[in-house]
């Protein structure tokens, strides 16, 4: 049975690199032939498609009841965006603090969690002994009323963006090569799309099999292996794009993807089923905030995210998750 679960888990793999090849290639050609900035599609098309296996395992741990899982998958993935993604592409390549970024999305996606925090009644959480030494006592909830109201902020910023693409877009004349060219790029989002999407599940099925297999909790499997499951799609694109020197495309898909994974998927979440709050998750979203400001100082400071931000970042990633082990 091991052995099947590891099988399990390299196709997965290769299912995330081929389609993530495909993904940024047909994204990065719509986005050249519309004239539309690589951080936008990044920040929409890109990041909904990556954001795919968090929303199918939020949505479904809700419907069943797992709120750890619902909500720790999207902290868990989050954290894992911000500081491995992003640190990983740069190591690969240094990546330019485009305007846009520091002054919209980074924003956006820290308010986000603060209104979280603060509106499901996170701040009464208390560094009491008692509390620390149980991280499992609720703190909170993310009810029907929150996930409304964090839907319909997502689709206002859906909307500004796409308002800005539009500005950003020109008239083509489409002949019959543009033609053919605008569907290849269709095929391979889609195709890239579809095999991302299975690749995750695949992953994150065989992940929590073998996590089980060695008596890990139900929280602390949602905050890494399904979290770090769901995001390999994040990884792996941005990777890609930062390798193909498309490194809007590679920042935008991961603070894209925060964006949509607290706003949109905790949103429709939280309006099937109310998540409840417990400290570990109110740490981590204070862990989260701590990240984003973080890294907006880095890109502000020194124009862009150096090598040396990455291996920060990347060392932060790996600290908070021997924190989340052995709490």
């Amino acid at each position: 049975m091991t052995l099947f679960y590891i099988i399990v888990l390299l196709a997965g793999l290769t299912g995330l690199i081929k389609g993530a090849d495909f993904f940024v290639d047909g994204s990065s050609g719509i986005a050249k032939y519309l004239k539309i900035p690589g951080l936008i599609i990044g920040l929409t098309i890109v990041a909904f498609g990556t954001s795919m296996p968090e929303l199918a395992v939020s949505t479904f741990a809700a419907v069943r009841g797992s709120n750890e899982i619902a909500l720790s998958n999207v902290l868990g993935s989050n954290i894992f965006n911000l500081l491995m993604v992003i640190g990983c592409c740069a190591l690969i390549s240094p990546v330019p603090a485009e305007r846009p970024v520091i002054i919209r999305d980074i924003p956006v996606s820290v308010a986000a969690v603060i209104l979280l925090f603060l509106s499901t009644g996170s701040l009464s959480i208390r560094t009491k002994s008692g509390l620390l030494k149980n991280m499992n006592s609720p703190v909170g909830c993310v009810g029907r009323v929150h996930g409304i109201i964090l839907t319909v902020l997502f689709i206002i910023y859906i909307i500004c963006l796409l308002m800005k693409a539009k500005d950003n877009g020109s008239d083509n004349n489409n002949s019959k090569n543009e033609s053919v060219s605008i569907r290849k790029c269709l095929v391979f989002i889609v195709s890239g799309l579809l095999m991302i999407i299975a690749g995750g599940q695949a992953v994150v099925f065989s992940a929590q099999s073998l996590a089980r297999m060695l008596g890990m909790t139900e929280t602390l499997i949602g905050l890494t292996i399904v979290a770090v499951g769901t995001s390999l799609p994040e990884l792996v694109t941005s990777i890609v794009a930062a390798k193909k020197n498309e490194t809007d495309l590679a920042i935008g898909n991961a603070i894209g993807s925060n964006i949509f994974n607290v706003m949109f998927i905790l949103g429709i979440s939280s309006m099937l089923n109310p998540i409840d709050i417990n400290a570990a998750s109110a740490y981590d979203m204070l862990i989260l905030i701590f990240s984003s400001i973080l890294v907006l100082i880095f890109l502000v400071t020194s124009g862009r995210l150096k090598r040396r931000h990455g291996l920060i970042m990347i060392m932060l990633y790996i600290s908070d998750m021997s924190f989340a082990v052995l709490r």
